[in-house]
């Protein structure tokens, strides 16, 4: 990819497709259609309805975190997932996925486990991880290194 290739990007608000150069990545894009920032290095917030729509409109990478909060290694983790979130935003995309509220997609990764952690490279399943993970750890397994 060239730094004026442009970059598929959902718009976590309302899951229309954007281009965006890649050189523009990190200067804080918004969407065309509704104005909202398209990486604000926050985790999009995914369901049974948005899932698919963010994965298939997404150029880059998602990491998503499959979690629920009664869970205390999810709980742990977030503030490192919120954290490589900001430092990958340009990279990587990061979105969580709740499994109580979205208990389809939970059944339809085979979610047995959670925190479960699911790398997507063009829409399709990557790599896989369950358990919590500190910040470098997260960050390694993002970009493919583990």
């Amino acid at each position: 990819m060239t730094a004026s290739d442009p970059v598929l990007l959902a718009c976590p608000s309302c899951m229309t497709a954007n281009r965006v150069p890649a050189s523009r990545l990190l200067e804080e894009p918004k969407c065309g259609k509704c104005g909202k920032a398209l990486i604000d290095g926050t985790p999009a917030h995914l369901d049974d309805v948005t899932f698919d729509k963010f994965l298939a409109r997404t150029g880059l990478p998602v990491l998503v975190d499959f979690w629920a909060a009664w869970c205390g290694p999810c709980r742990a983790m977030a503030p490192a997932f919120e954290q490589v979130s900001r430092s990958l935003r340009s990279q990587v995309r990061l979105a969580k996925v709740d499994t109580e509220a979205a208990p389809g997609l939970s059944a339809r990764f085979g979610i047995r486990s959670i925190p479960t952690l699911i790398l997507f490279r063009n829409g399709q399943e990557s790599n896989r991880m369950s358990g919590a993970l500190d910040a470098a750890s997260l960050q390694r397994f993002a970009t493919g290194g583990g």
